[in-house]
């Protein structure tokens, strides 16, 4: 790919300049929209490969803007937000957003969550030519990056597909929260825990005919989670 486009949605000048700043001394190209509908309308005509989205906008919250992107593009989104409580984590990632990052952020941190989701898709356009996991009802098609459920695909955000998979190709294996959020952060694990657990909440809900009493994702207090194998 050449050189990767970056829409920044941000209102509050400060905070946008340092993305933009960012951005441009690692040879992205950026476009900027400071509101809800400039972000609507630059994801429709300019065709962004990555979207840094803030909610608190001066004509819209930034959950509206994930749902209409949502519906004409798998984009992926970083939300960039001050909301840091997990109820807001947890209406971004349904309304689509693949990741959340909260302010203060350092921009070591914002580089490295870019690098792990340009790794993703990169992956995802060279394909996948390894075998399909099959778990009890679970399926994942690595080559086409999908996951089943009784047959019924999974509508799974990126960062979830990749929780699911890491934990799948490590199926009865415990793995630990520092292992997990390096593997799927890369960098600063210790302020992702809270995000691992929001991502592991949405995955169960949709994974899960109980989440409650879970059959596939074994939390392991104060260690990690496991997938439990299934005959």
């Amino acid at each position: 790919m050449d050189k990767w486009k970056i829409m920044v949605v941000e209102d509050d000048a400060p905070v946008r300049h340092l993305i933009t700043a960012s951005l441009s001394a690692e040879d992205y190209t950026v476009i900027v929209a400071e509101t809800a509908a400039a972000a609507v309308q630059l994801a429709a005509t300019q065709n962004p490969d990555i979207i840094l989205l803030d909610l608190g906008l001066p004509d819209g919250d930034g959950v509206d803007v994930i749902a209409k992107i949502r519906l004409w593009t798998e984009t992926p989104i970083i939300v960039i937000s001050a909301r840091d409580e997990d109820t807001d984590k947890i209406e971004a990632l349904d309304a689509g957003a693949d990741d959340y990052l909260t302010k203060p952020f350092s921009v070591a941190e914002l580089l490295a969550r870019l690098r792990s989701t340009q790794r993703r898709l990169t992956h995802l356009a060279a394909g996948n030519s390894e075998a399909m996991f099959k778990n009890g009802d679970l399926i994942i098609d690595y080559a086409a990056g999908c996951a089943y459920l009784a047959g019924q695909e999974l509508k799974l955000t990126p960062i979830e597909y990749r929780l699911l998979c890491l934990l799948a190709q490590n199926v009865g294996k415990v793995l630990t929260h520092k292992y997990i959020t390096q593997k799927v952060w890369g960098v600063g694990w210790e302020n992702n825990i809270a995000s691992l657990r929001v991502f592991m909440a949405t995955l169960r809900k949709k994974l899960e005919a109980s989440p409650d009493s879970p059959t596939y994702i074994q939390t392991h207090i104060g260690v990690g989670y496991r997938m439990l194998k299934i005959d």
